[in-house]
């Protein structure tokens, strides 16, 4: 049995579920949130617990059990408390802002680097150089905190680039010069 999939997910208070058939929406003070789990899981409710069992022991079928009481739980927890991803800006001229709600990057190219968020994603900059990715679809903030980083990612020698908060970039000695 899965240690992961056999958990019940708690529905926390201020969070509705509702069930229709493999389908789970979950409505909270951060928006609404759907799953779709795969045919070969039950979901049931039983008080403020969501329980996702296997109709089988196939292989496949256990291995998407634990993916999708995790999925469950991911959708429960980011309409209640939301997702967030920390980045930082290293490197002199290297900034940030935004304007309207969409991020515009400074990053040593000869034009500024503009990221539109989709919807339901809320990004923040803080003293130009710490940005904040805000959400309630884990996947979703995760994705566009990846399409950031992307931009400019963080460089071996120097250690210029966009970087997670606390991500260790490993720096490499550069050349040495003729004697």
């Amino acid at each position: 049995m899965s240690r992961i999939g056999k958990l019940p997910v708690v529905i926390p208070d201020g969070v509705e579920v509702k069930i229709d058939g493999n389908k789970i929406i979950a409505k909270g003070p951060l928006g609404n949130q759907e799953v779709i789990i795969r045919e070969e899981l039950t979901v049931k409710q039983e008080d403020n617990t969501i329980i996702i069992e296997r109709k089988n022991d196939e292989r496949e079928t256990r291995a998407l059990h634990g993916l999708s009481r995790t999925l469950v739980s991911n959708l429960v927890n980011g309409v209640k408390t939301g997702f967030v991803k920390n980045l930082e800006i290293q490197g002199v001229g290297y900034r940030a802002n935004t304007e309207g709600g969409v991020l515009n990057l400074q990053l040593g190219y000869s034009h500024p680097v503009k990221v539109d968020p989709p919807e339901g994603i809320e990004i923040t900059v803080e003293g130009n150089t710490k940005i904040t990715v805000k959400g309630p679809n884990k996947q979703t903030v995760g994705d566009v905190a990846a399409e950031i980083r992307g931009k400019r990612p963080p460089e071996v020698y120097k250690g210029k680039g966009i970087r997670y908060a606390g991500e260790y970039v490993r720096r490499k000695a550069g050349k040495t010069g003729k004697k």
